[in-house]
């Protein structure tokens, strides 16, 4: 009688569901939905704002009417299923509206440039370039905003930025354009010295307020990938070179900033640049010709080293991935695919850039790894950075890149080369479908639909959140790496500090005038009771502070990133000597990229690594309120030699020889070594 009644339970579930399925597919609303003066059973009412379209009330209930026909239908009913408003929407739109919305461009720079965007070429992703306050970025996305919304469809727009959260010292276009608006944080190095997973999760979760309250739904960010190359300078933007810690910081910021699933509360994450763009001929960066080739030396590297971070991030529900602009080179790359992924049964690769590269996003990404999001090509591809393609008419890059599984196009205003694709048979609208209904099932989840409006004052306010700032500085101090103290020089302690007469200076190429004179500002304000000196002849102590800066050469493809310290990097050696000669130093070296330092550590009675940090910071540690933590996110090597020798695909920590610099006392500076005060 029991198994009867279970199996009866069943049948009477079974045909329940099927009558609201066969309920909700008949019409715009649930048949069997819960009263509309009720959550109970279904989707908490969500906040819904029109500043242009009419507002649909049922019961107690508001929907917007997008298209102002006077009812509503599926895709603006927040109570049915994303696919299914996905489902209805896309019929809806004109083939020019897809092809639109399959782009994504810089900030229009006024009101007209945005209409010409949004109304004639049907644009709806956007990428904010410029720094201003939270509350100019929230009415600027407010009046944008209500120009979508007027459109016949009123498809809302979504606002993306780089990283925004981090001392940046120079603003570089499509790297990291603004900084010190919202809750200041180390660089994304100083992050992984912390080691403080929860820590990390408190800055996603903090940005994501932060930047949702402004109006930026969608971040470009972050550079998961792992540092193999010493001498790519990008390194800055990742979290150093070991793939485990990247793997689980990476899962850390698409749950922080996304949550479990995406919602009016996001930022949806492209992480970037898959495979992994670190591993470059040479330390070249891929913005520019000469560093387009990526090589994988090193047999199983790939999987190994590369591919632990997209994977963490895919597993925990990353909405995009970022393909890489390299060119995966045959030549100098040993095995890394399995024998199925290769392109031809000689070749491994396909030399392609990734967004033209079918076997890399579509068979790997997608077929093996799992991902289910929309991938975003990198800025450029279809012109200057279009790598093994530029022989391809504009049309023909469209039609390649659709093919292999790119899905939007970075920094690309004009969609008439997609439309001509289209009309010239080389792109079927039907395959415009699957890239639009990703795009768009990212909208709907994000609750763009219903309100993508935000209050500029309240913007403000939580940008300027004491109790954030305050979680930022901890980081600060947390990040900061003692390497060597075996002369006790440091912390400087009232009894040192009423002795000391400090001499100070800054080495930082052109700007190592103007650093040394804030660093002096700072101290005299911060440390009243430290007698600062203008000569060396006059102290008895210094401070010395590297801020080196990878010297790209460009014109020769075989000439290697210079990283060792001296005047490419624009570092004065000989003075550095010259001051550890003369008086105690200690040796500050701003640790974004791993420097040849052989030159300038010996001679420092003292050593300590900082990833773009406040001053602040760094003095609280040199003066020991606070004992160091931080641990080394990447491997300093021994010398020149030592870089010139690197696999390209291998961290510093594994390489198979002897890479790792070593200090008088014996102790590496290799992935994870850092010191504390009562060591």
């Amino acid at each position: 009688m029991a198994k009867k009644s279970k199996k009866l339970k069943k049948m009477v579930m079974s045909t329940l569901a099927t009558s609201v399925l066969a309920a909700t597919v008949a019409g715009s609303t649930f048949a069997a939905a819960p009263p509309d003066h009720s959550n109970a059973g279904g989707k908490k009412a969500p906040s819904v704002e029109a500043q242009v379209k009419p507002i649909i009330k049922i019961g107690q209930r508001e929907f917007k009417d997008l298209n102002a026909n006077g009812k509503l239908d599926r895709y603006e009913d927040w109570r049915l299923p994303t696919k299914m408003r996905v489902a209805d929407l896309l019929p809806r739109m004109s083939m020019e509206e897809k092809a639109g919305i399959m782009q994504i461009t810089s900030l229009g720079r006024d009101s007209e440039v945005m209409n010409d965007y949004v109304n004639n070429r049907h644009i709806r992703f956007v990428i904010i370039r410029d720094n201003p306050t939270a509350e100019a970025l929230a009415t600027r996305a407010n009046s944008y905003q209500k120009i979508a919304e007027a459109t016949p469809l009123g498809i809302p727009l979504v606002f993306t930025s780089n990283p925004r959260n981090h001392i940046n010292e120079q603003n570089q276009f499509g790297i990291s354009e603004a900084s010190g608006q919202f809750s200041t944080w180390p660089g994304t190095l100083g992050l992984a010295a912390t080691g403080d997973i929860d820590l990390i999760r408190d800055f996603a979760e903090i940005a994501r307020d932060e930047w949702r309250a402004s109006g930026i739904q969608k971040s470009y960010g972050y550079q998961i990938e792992t540092a193999t190359e010493p001498r790519w300078r990008r390194i800055s933007g990742t979290f150093g070179e070991d793939p485990t810690l990247n793997a689980e910081i990476a899962r850390e910021l698409v749950l922080g900033f996304q949550g479990e699933e995406l919602s009016s509360k996001s930022i949806a994450q492209t992480i970037k640049h898959f495979p992994g763009d670190g591993a470059v001929l040479n330390g070249l960066d891929p913005h520019n010709e000469e560093g387009q080739f990526a090589v994988y030396p090193t047999e199983g590297s790939l999987y190994k080293y590369q591919l632990p971070p997209f994977q963490a991030a895919i597993d925990a529900g990353a909405s995009s991935v970022m393909s890489y602009y390299n060119l995966p080179k045959n030549e100098g790359s040993a095995v890394q695919l399995p024998k199925e992924l290769w392109y031809s049964e000689t070749q491994q690769f396909e030399e392609v850039a990734g967004a033209y590269n079918k076997k890399i996003i579509t068979d790997l990404l997608r077929g093996e790894m799992g991902f289910t999001g929309y991938v975003n090509s990198d800025s450029g591809v279809l012109t200057n950075m279009d790598y093994g393609v530029q022989n391809l008419s504009i049309e023909e890059k469209f039609a390649k890149a659709i093919d292999a599984g790119t899905n939007i196009f970075s920094d690309n205003n004009d969609p008439s080369g997609l439309i001509s694709a289209v009309n010239k048979g080389l792109v079927d609208e039907k395959d415009l479908d699957p890239s639009v209904s990703l795009l768009l099932t990212e909208m709907f989840n994000l609750g763009l639909f219903e309100d993508p409006y935000t209050n500029p004052a309240e913007a403000q306010s939580i940008a300027d959140s004491a109790e954030y700032q305050a979680r930022a500085d901890e980081a600060h101090l947390k990040s900061v790496t003692l390497l060597r103290n075996n002369e006790n020089m440091l912390p400087l302690t009232n009894e040192k500090v009423a002795t000391t007469k400090l001499y100070v200076e800054v080495f930082a190429g052109n700007n190592s005038a103007a650093r040394t004179t804030a660093l002096k500002d700072l101290i005299k304000k911060e440390e009243p009771s430290l007698t600062i000196v203008d000569t060396l002849e006059e102290a008895n102590s210094a401070l010395v502070m590297l801020r080196p800066t990878a010297y790209e050469n460009k014109v020769d493809i075989h000439a290697p990133v210079d990283i060792k310290l001296g005047t490419n990097t624009g570092i004065n050696v000989e003075r550095v000597k010259e001051i550890e000669n003369k008086v105690p130093t200690a040796l500050v070296i701003n640790m974004n990229n791993p420097w040849v330092i052989d030159e300038v550590e010996p001679g420092a009675a003292a050593v300590v690594a900082t990833y773009n940090v406040k001053g602040e910071a760094l003095l609280d540690v040199l003066r020991g309120r606070f004992n160091p933590t931080g641990k080394l996110p990447i491997t300093v090597p021994a010398n020149q030699e030592a870089v010139d020798k690197n696999a390209s695909d291998v961290p510093g920590y594994a390489e198979t020889y002897d890479y790792t610099y070593t200090n008088s006392v014996g102790d590496d500076y290799t992935f994870g070594f850092g010191l504390s005060y009562e060591e």
